[in-house]
């Protein structure tokens, strides 16, 4: 089921309340440029790094600990790093075994690999060639009413792991993990299983420490439970902590502001990406702890955190995961006496090694803490610039004076477009963090109610969406619904889905530890609903005050919303998170392709033209008053396309401090020439090295990092 229709990338928006503000407090014509980073903090996770039972007591060794997990080839079952699909500015740039048939769709389509735009045939080890994008094309690419002319639900993901059920590691030595034969029914060549593909494609996680919530469809809670990425969701989560005696017992545990350490421990016991079936993460402790960090792999003297512990051989580091974890955490979460399990082979578990999820998710989130580029042309102080681009009165602007002509023309074209008002502040990501951002109280800004196409008063579709994530016409939202999914306990994974349910049961509580206020909707409910359907609600928190307009408080009474719910459509009760992803961040966009969730575009190029013509088809789930047919010239997309080029910080590109690493082999198609010597029925790996790289980043020799489409095939 491949058609054909072409992505771009997401030019999102932030609440019309918000965009009023933004307008009226300024005398620019098209709004405020977002801020720059500089200076920035990300937002703090209280009882961390401070307090008398703080968890982190030495800050410079969880850095490090968590650089050395996230390189580390041997946290996977079969050399998989976390950085395997994370090494090239943050993202994945790999060209082949990249596709996935698109298993999100649930039509049999999502299970049959497609033929490509090229002609190529496209499904498992295929190298992938630039005119195999974009992967959704249109007969006119001005115009997203036009026919597609090829449409494919294939997705260009992360090539992860291969099929196979965990069995036992290997404790000294070997990087590899003893699995067990499963034969794969769908990434499988010729009776042997290649590599599995993702069914998404990678994100950067350079700047992710600023997201409130992390993975396309937000479900790396923003509180880490210590274990899994649930949060609060997940009642059985927890870590051990010994007391005074030494003995310990499993607690709860809650860190605020730590979505990267719930994003962290997911991969790594993930099936398709980084380990065998069932296996978890006191093994990978097993497998780690008495080993030197990266002990297989070079490290560069000069790295801006590990040089100076780097081992004589010049292989990894001289410490050992236990001593770094000694060194970086209170002995209250790894020095103490219980029960807690064995292992595969009989052997019991250590605390260390029960604990080993949350030492590896939050030393993995303090390492990526690091990783902030806030150095671009765009952060420089700002000079007076005369807007030339849909401004006939003049106005002049503040505007970064690193830009060039044509930058500033784009930016001129980006506020006029509202593309800051999804990819708005420091971030240019309306995702991030609440706080961070400059919201009002936990949540007030996570949930809103607005108009998908800018109409008001009766009749108009208003929807519950969570602010920083929309559906934008990227694929049919059948393709997959995102946002809209739900969490292993059948709970909404969105912020409005679990809204939704509250007004159902008539009282408010705050849903997910964010408390929301229909006075701080676009469209309160007041204003659509009629008063007999309305009531005060009964709140678990204090109400906000509402500028004295009550009113603007109300909710829909239990049996109005359950009446409204039932309606095959309902403009009254609708939920817009079906097939809404997260708002990615533009920083450093031109190096972190391919575009959308669905890897669909190649190119900034590809991108652009996706919003100048308003996405690629109309559903009802799109927000038209956010992305709409701005109908750019060519030179004008060039202009746009130069801007996005600003925010590119040539730390990134040339891979300096903080963004140097240790050398990683990182696996990229299958050799057909025979078995990899451990399980029959698995195929050889082809592979290439990223090197080592020192504080003064690649040389020129090596040369900067390119861009996704540089890297693909003819």
């Amino acid at each position: 089921m491949k058609m054909i229709i072409r992505p771009r990338f997401f030019f999102l928006v932030l609440p019309i309340q918000l965009l009023f503000l933004v307008l009226s407090g300024s005398v620019f014509a098209h709004g405020v440029p977002p801020a720059t980073l500089t200076g920035k903090q990300v937002p703090a996770t209280p009882g961390l790094l401070t307090g008398s039972k703080r968890i982190i007591i030495n800050a410079r060794y969880a850095q490090m600990l968590g650089k050395s997990l996230f390189w580390d080839a041997s946290i996977g079952s079969d050399g998989m790093a976390c950085a395997s699909c994370h090494y090239h500015a943050g993202a994945d740039s790999r060209t082949r075994n990249q596709l996935n048939p698109g298993q999100k769709h649930a039509a049999s389509s999502g299970a049959v690999f497609d033929a490509m735009a090229s002609g190529g045939a496209g499904g498992l080890d295929y190298q992938l060639r630039l005119s195999d994008f974009p992967t959704y094309q249109l007969s006119d690419p001005n115009d997203r009413l036009s026919p597609p002319v090829f449409a494919s639900d294939d997705v260009i993901g992360s090539s992860g792991t291969y099929l196979g059920h965990f069995q036992l590691v290997h404790a000294v030595g070997d990087t590899q993990d003893q699995c067990g034969t499963v034969d794969d029914s769908l990434f499988a060549l010729a009776g042997k299983n290649t590599r599995q593909v993702t069914d998404r494609n990678a994100p950067t996680v350079i700047n992710a420490a600023f997201n409130h919530h992390n993975f396309w469809d937000g479900r790396a809670n923003n509180r880490f439970n210590g274990e899994t990425p649930w949060g609060s969701r997940d009642g059985a989560a927890g870590v051990w902590l010994s007391n005074a005696k030494g003995v310990a017992t499993k607690s709860k545990l809650s860190l605020e502001n730590a979505s990267l350490a719930s994003q962290a421990v997911a991969p790594a016991t993930n099936d398709v990406e980084m380990s065998c079936q069932q296996r978890k993460f006191p093994d990978i402790a097993v497998k780690l702890l008495q080993r030197r960090a990266l002990e297989t792999q070079a490290v560069s003297r000069t790295d801006s955190l590990l040089g100076s512990s780097m081992h004589t051989s010049g292989k990894g580091l001289k410490l050992t995961y236990e001593q770094l974890i000694q060194k970086a955490f209170s002995k209250a979460y790894w020095q103490g006496k219980g029960d807690f399990g064995a292992a595969a082979d009989g052997k019991a578990y250590s605390m260390m090694q029960a604990n080993f999820a949350m030492f590896f998710g939050i030393a993995i989130m303090e390492y990526e803490k690091t990783l902030i580029s806030n150095k671009t042309p765009y952060d420089t102080s700002l000079v007076s610039y005369v807007a030339e681009v849909g401004d006939t009165a003049g106005t002049r602007m503040k505007v970064p004076k690193g830009l060039s002509p044509a930058q500033k023309r784009g930016l001129t074209l980006f506020l006029d477009g509202h593309c800051q008002n999804c990819h708005g502040g420091p971030t240019f990501s309306n995702a991030a963090n609440p706080f961070f951002n400059g919201s009002q109280a936990a949540g007030s800004m996570l949930v809103n109610r607005f108009s998908l196409d800018g109409s008001s008063g009766p009749g108009a579709l208003n929807v519950l969406e969570d602010v920083g994530f929309f559906n934008t016409s990227v694929t049919p939202t059948a393709w997959d619904i995102g946002l809209g999914g739900v969490d292993p306990w059948g709970y909404p994974l969105s912020y409005s889905g679990l809204y939704g349910q509250a007004l159902a049961r008539g009282s408010v509580a705050a849903v997910d530890h964010a408390n929301v206020y229909p006075c701080d909707f676009d469209a309160p409910f007041y204003t659509d609903w009629s008063l007999d359907q309305l009531m005060q609600p009964v709140r678990t928190y204090p109400a906000r005050k509402c500028q004295g307009a009550l009113e603007y408080d109300m909710i829909p009474t239990t049996a109005a919303w359950a009446e409204q719910r039932s309606q095959a459509e309902s403009y009254l009760a609708a939920d817009g998170t079906a097939g809404a992803f997260k708002v990615p961040s533009l920083r450093n966009v031109e190096l972190t392709g391919p575009y959308f969730h669905n890897g669909s575009a190649k190119s900034l190029e590809e991108v652009v033209d996706f919003y100048s013509r308003g996405g690629n088809m109309v559903n009802r789930n799109h927000p038209n008053v956010f992305v709409f047919q701005q109908g750019f010239s060519d030179a004008e997309k060039a202009d746009l396309v130069a801007f996005l080029k600003s925010l590119t910080d040539e730390r990134v590109r040339w891979e300096k401090a903080p963004f140097d690493h240790p050398e990683l082999r990182i696996p990229e198609g299958v050799d057909a020439t025979g078995g990899d010597g451990i399980r029959a029925n698995v195929y050889k790996d082809l592979y290439f090295t990223v090197p080592a790289v020192g504080s003064k980043g690649r040389s020129p020799e090596q040369g900067a990092l390119k861009t996704f489409a540089e890297e693909l095939a003819p």
